[in-house]
């Protein structure tokens, strides 16, 4: 029953996947030396900025300062909003390229309130990778996919796990049973994506690795290979992605299908700290 569960919801949601499209940054009012748009956590940042809808979702996003900064504390907000009667979203991301290591995540929202049209997404992507890699795609997200009730809003994923093939490849996606409350702020996730393995694991609290381990999840070689198939292409079989040379993490928060969500409220998150370790 279980995995039935599981297999719809991979359905629903990875049709969109994290990321389909280049960011195109437009803002230039927060550019600190050569690192991007702003600073957090010590890495250089580009805001990806739309004004017409674009994946993941479609979406429009937004770049400018009332969707993503930095406050005094050094932690990053990202906002959904609505704007002239369109609603926009928020993507980030880093512009150091990164590979094999540890991808650390401290957010400070309660994630467990999330809209149910809502996704939070902590993940690499590289847009040169797909056809020998699927874009190198390694994923945490916090979601409800469309039901409203849902309280087990993590997803751990390894691409390609549903794009344009029917069925989802249910092995290569976990979405562990907790406690909602266990996701209430601050709460620390991360996964260490190696050659032969990657391995998820989420804290309650700052602090990596924590004492109260949340969820837990583990991937590796001996699973079967798998093929991208998107837009009438597809890649090589893929088991654990590779790396490529302009792979990087990326953060963003953005609406299923483009719906408003829900409660016709703006959602705001609060990452407070990133951390990459070879």
């Amino acid at each position: 029953m279980f995995r039935k569960s599981i297999l719809a919801i991979i359905l629903v949601s990875f049709i969109f996947g994290c990321e389909q499209s280049d960011p195109n940054s437009q803002n230039t009012k927060r550019i600190i030396k050569d690192s991007g748009d702003f600073i957090f956590s010590g890495f250089g940042w580009k805001i990806k900025s739309s004004t017409t809808p674009v994946g993941p979702g479609p979406n429009i996003f937004d770049g400018s300062d009332s969707n993503v900064w930095v406050d005094d504390n050094g932690y990053l907000h990202m906002k959904i909003t609505n704007k002239n009667g369109k609603w926009q979203s928020s993507e980030v991301i880093c512009t150091e390229n990164t590979g094999y290591g540890t991808y650390i995540f401290t957010i400070g929202s309660d994630v467990s309130k999330i809209n149910e049209n809502i996704v939070l997404g902590l993940f690499t992507w590289d847009n040169n990778t797909f056809y020998s890699q699927g874009n190198s795609e390694v994923d945490i997200e916090f979601a409800k996919w469309f039901k409203a009730n849902d309280s087990l809003v993590l997803t751990t994923s390894v691409q390609p796990v549903i794009f344009d093939n029917a069925i989802p490849f249910a092995e290569r996606s976990n979405k562990p049973q907790m406690t909602a409350s266990k996701l209430k702020y601050p709460s620390t996730h991360a996964f260490d994506w190696r050659a032969d393995n990657i391995e998820w694991n989420s804290y309650s609290g700052r602090v990596y690795p924590g004492v109260e381990k949340i969820a837990s999840w583990n991937f590796s070689k001996s699973n079967q290979p798998r093929v991208k198939t998107e837009g009438g292409k597809s890649s090589l079989p893929i088991i654990i992605p590779e790396p490529g040379s302009t792979t990087n993490a990326r953060i963003n928060l953005w609406l299923l299908n483009g719906r408003a969500p829900s409660d016709g409220k703006p959602f705001e998150v609060i990452i407070e700290r990133f951390d990459y370790l070879k």
